[in-house]
């Protein structure tokens, strides 16, 4: 895996994730498979799941895997799993989830093991569309479009995120198939950027969007943010980095908590320590996984 790690991938390797993206994308369940779900107001949901990763700054291979857990509908932290890891697989568009996942399912069995009462009932990741190998409901929610059968951020595209006016607003992802992959969403009301929806496992587009919505205190949704948070400050603790603490994180013994976000104006964590070879951990988020 040496030369994998520095960016080279075996043809045996590659035929492997296809096969393994062929047989989960077999086994996907793109429709409601819980009460909670059907549900309009997500009653007998208490546990929603975020898990991301961050890199050491300037570093390709050493990262922090964390996976939180916020209670619903309050939105607050009862659980964190960070630690640091060393990536053995590389970048490759289309196939981030064999470079992430395994450390992220990882994290999910720890919990299993310490925690079972506080597993999630739904798992949001940063990025297109999982099928969870917990079998967990699980969502993607992207900060970049993926430009896939056909879909092209294009100034039809540009013009179709210019009506969106109110948190909540959507409109279809519709690919060159007819078939609808997703949806982009005005998170916040002081939102610019949508996000993008898609569903991962054992949960249909509309309870997905509709949730997503609901976990939104700021652009991001607060399991995929805290995620996010916790990770690059855990790398800030560990490495003994200098500098400010990371914005959304408050001193108290459980762990940091967000606050709601200000009339009229908008906060989100600054987009740091990403991978600098993968798009979607700068300006967008990952941009594929099987």
């Amino acid at each position: 895996m040496a030369l994998e790690a520095a960016g080279h991938l075996s043809e045996e390797t590659l035929s492997l994730w296809k096969r393994e993206q062929a047989r989960l994308k077999a086994l996907l369940v793109d429709r409601d498979t819980e009460a909670w779900q059907r549900d309009p107001a997500f009653s007998g949901l208490q546990r929603v799941g975020g898990v991301d990763v961050s890199f050491v700054k300037g570093d390709s291979v050493s990262a922090c895997a964390s996976l939180v857990v916020l209670t619903y509908p309050e939105l607050e932290v009862v659980y964190e799993d960070s630690r640091m890891i060393s990536l053995t697989a590389p970048y490759i568009s289309g196939f981030l989830a064999f470079r992430e996942m395994p450390f992220l399912v990882d994290a999910v069995h720890r919990l299993q093991e310490k925690e079972p009462n506080l597993m999630p009932q739904v798992l949001l990741v940063d990025g297109n569309g999982v099928l969870h190998h917990q079998g967990l409901p699980c969502i993607g929610v992207a900060k970049k479009l993926l430009q896939v059968e056909g879909l092209e951020n294009n100034a039809a595209h540009k013009e179709k995120i210019q009506l969106l006016h109110a948190g909540g607003d959507t409109f279809p992802l519709m690919g060159g198939s007819g078939t609808v992959l997703g949806m982009a969403l005005k998170s916040h009301d002081h939102s610019t950027k949508p996000l993008y929806i898609s569903v991962g496992h054992k949960i249909s587009l509309e309870a997905a969007v509709r949730l997503t919505h609901c976990c939104c205190r700021f652009r991001i949704p607060e399991p995929v943010r805290q995620a996010d948070i916790r990770s690059r400050e855990y790398i800030r603790r560990t490495l003994g980095l200098s500098g400010p603490p990371v914005p959304g994180q408050e001193r108290n013994q459980k762990g940091p908590k967000s606050k709601a976000h200000p009339k009229g104006g908008s906060a989100e964590p600054a987009e740091e320590n990403r991978h600098p070879e993968d798009p979607s951990k700068g300006p967008g988020t990952d941009p594929e996984a099987p």
